[in-house]
């Protein structure tokens, strides 16, 4: 295993180390010292490696998904010719799956849970005080490593100087406390994660603000922000609503101009720059004083970003290229089954020239329109908004494609079903079934609505089928489609309601095809709705089945309790809270009879057994962690015997409580 480069200066070693749970192979990379830069924290597609400018990623559009660097404008080969998936940069070295700090390696057992290290500055790195803790996740920084705990998720560190009280994993550790972790991610003295309730929190040397992050970034106490990258004195997030960085830090070096617009799938920091991955066409941008092309001179911040010479036809692989081309495969217009294909001016027709008294509805796609067919059908239509932005109309193109793909293929009682499409010049049309009786969120939720004692919904048993509809329509996606289904974003503003007040599940502008063997999860960066989304997705870019559950899970408490997904905390000034952290202590405490809605009033015997049985199907859906989420299926069988015992027949169907 090698390095090859045409510069006279350069010279090349290479190592492998075999450890009976993962194969890492280490890629030296020993240059001229001329800007102090490194690559910290924990693997991913793209690094950096310590002292050399050196920024490496793997490639995704070739049989191997091998590693290709560049150190400024210099191409480097690299040996042996092998797949990876995740690469991690030190300061002379990468290596392939693992936790890599400035110069020693952390890594998992495979199963166990337990943490190995090796190299450091003598030589070898200790492993974790008690030999016994299982760890979730790593990453590590300047002579230290840290981790998510097993069994209670807080941090814990370990360093070269872990004996002393001011070393500087004692001091993470210790700022930390007994937060509850969902992911970490180290810089050279810092620390940055995701807690379980959504927030960002960084720990850690603060001496250029690096742990001053804008407090927009938690102003609902929901997570904003994907993607993190951290380097000596600095620190960047991908906004998950545009997919824009945002740094901080570092003096402002990092912030500005130079990346204004730019939509990012992942970043990566060295010491004194960050690189990211485009979402346009996966080119390579790095950014900040310590980058530039030629390796003999610096570039001040001021410049701009720059782009390393990475060939058009060598993509760098993101985290969810499988996913992603098995997603787009067959999702053109020009095989959609079974949907009718409509002129606009047919459309216009239909709509009275899409006027505002035919408007019905709104969302991130464009508007939604009340329409009759020339043959009386009654029809929604949604008309994608026309913007001059080329990332908005590539947002609104692959939600069109997307829903155009899914909805031509599925046909379920308890899913909306599409009439066709309209693809004419710029305007994306989908025409789908009218649904008289609008979006369940409206029913909970509208200021016309909320006031209503007597609307339809104000029954425990309409409420509990409600939501068994919908459920059947998720059950259908996850266990019956073919390949299956994730929606990403069940809420009640998707479940519609037709004339008769069944319910379906609606808007398969996220959607993707799931995993092609059960238990696999993707790598994905998260998208969704702030309040509805699953907090191992939104944390860590884990997205399974599971993720479609903790959403319901969400719509479950919105219907027992009539709140919103997000509320404002009035035990804690006004301030805005995710309302499953508001409901779910408050039931399991035992006040589940004060959270009901009022507007349905006590439920009776029957219906007060139905109503807790809805309630612990909606605690089991909302669990930090997926693998401890029951299945749809058992939501569907919980939710037939909740229905079942409002209609006071208690022997139809047995509680599955797994």
């Amino acid at each position: 295993m090698k390095i090859t480069s045409s510069s006279s200066s350069s010279s090349s070693s290479s190592s492998s180390i075999t450890v009976n749970y993962l194969i890492v192979i280490f890629i030296y990379v020993i240059f001229p010292l001329i800007v102090v830069v490194n690559g910290l924290g924990s693997s991913s597609t793209i690094a950096i490696s310590f002292g050399s400018q050196t920024v490496c990623g793997i490639i995704a559009e070739e049989p191997t998904r091998r590693i290709e660097c560049y150190r400024g404008n210099e191409r480097i080969s690299i040996q042996p010719n092998i797949s990876f998936e995740g690469i991690s940069g030190g300061r002379d070295f990468f290596c392939g799956l693992s936790s890599v700090g400035e110069d020693h390696v952390c890594a998992i057992k495979r199963d166990s849970g337990i943490v190995d290290c090796w190299r450091g500055e003598d030589g070898r790195f200790p492993s974790p005080e008690r030999e016994e803790e299982q760890f979730l996740s790593l990453t590590s920084g300047r002579g230290f490593s840290c981790g998510i705990l097993r069994s209670n998720r807080r941090v814990h560190c370990w360093g070269s100087t872990r004996s002393s009280r001011n070393s500087t994993s004692w001091e993470i550790q210790n700022q930390f406390g007994n937060t509850s972790m969902l992911s970490l991610n180290a810089g050279d003295s810092h620390v940055c994660g995701f807690s379980v309730n959504g927030s960002l929190i960084c720990k850690g040397n603060n001496d250029s603000g690096q742990l001053d992050f804008p407090s927009w970034l938690n102003s609902t106490r929901v997570l904003e922000i994907s993607s993190l990258a951290l380097g000596v004195n600095h620190s960047c997030a991908i906004r998950k609503s545009n997919g824009t960085v945002v740094c901080w830090g570092g003096g402002g070096r990092y912030s500005g101009n130079s990346t204004e617009g730019i939509s990012f799938e992942s970043i990566v920091a060295g010491s004194n720059f960050t690189c990211g991955l485009t979402t346009t066409n996966l080119s390579l941008i790095c950014w900040g004083p310590g980058f530039s092309i030629n390796p003999n001179s610096s570039i001040d911040s001021g410049s701009g970003p720059l782009t390393p010479p990475f060939s058009r036809s060598s993509t760098i692989k993101r985290q969810s290229s499988r996913a992603m081309r098995r997603q787009r495969s067959g999702t053109s217009a020009k095989h959609a089954d079974r949907a009718q294909e409509f002129s606009l001016s047919e459309l216009a027709l239909a709509t009275n020239q899409f006027s505002l008294e035919n408007k019905i509805g709104g969302g991130s796609f464009g508007s939604v329109y009340k329409g009759k067919l020339h043959d009386g059908r009654e029809v929604a239509i949604k008309r994608g908004e026309n913007g001059s932005k080329p990332k908005k109309f590539q947002e609104k193109e692959i939600a069109f494609q997307s829903e155009l793909a899914f909805l031509s293929r599925l046909h379920h009682k308890h899913l909306v079903g599409l009439v066709g499409f309209c693809e004419e010049n710029d305007d994306r049309l989908l025409v789908y079934e009218y649904m008289k009786n609008g979006a369940l969120y409206d029913h909970l939720h509208s200021k016309n609505n909320t006031e209503k004692s007597s609307s339809v919904l104000n029954s425990w048993k309409i409420r509990i089928k409600i939501v068994l509809d919908a459920a059947r329509g998720i059950e259908y996606l996850h266990n019956y489609a073919v390949p299956s289904i994730i929606h990403r974003d069940i809420k009640s503003s998707n479940i519609l309601l037709d004339a008769n007040w069944t319910a379906k599940v609606s808007d398969f502008g996220l959607s993707l095809l799931g995993p092609e063997s059960e238990g696999e999860f993707m790598s994905m960066k998260a998208a969704g709705t702030v309040g509805y989304m699953d907090p191992e997705y939104y944390g860590l870019n884990v997205l399974t089945a599971k993720t479609d559950i903790y959403c319901l899970g969400v719509v479950l408490l919105e219907v027992l309790t009539g709140k919103r997904a997000i509320l404002k905390d009035e035990e804690d000034g006004g301030n805005l809270i995710r309302m499953v952290e508001f409901v779910v202590p408050k039931i399991m405490g035992g006040e589940l009879w004060d959270l009901l809605d009022v507007r349905v009033g006590k439920p009776e015997m029957n219906e007060a057994e139905a109503v807790e049985l809805v309630a612990y199907t909606a605690l089991r859906c909302v669990n930090v962690e997926g693998k401890d989420r029951p299945t749809i299926t058992d939501i569907v069988a919980n939710l037939e015997r909740a229905l079942a015992l409002c209609e006071d027949n208690h022997d139809s169907i047995s509680i599955v409580a797994q």
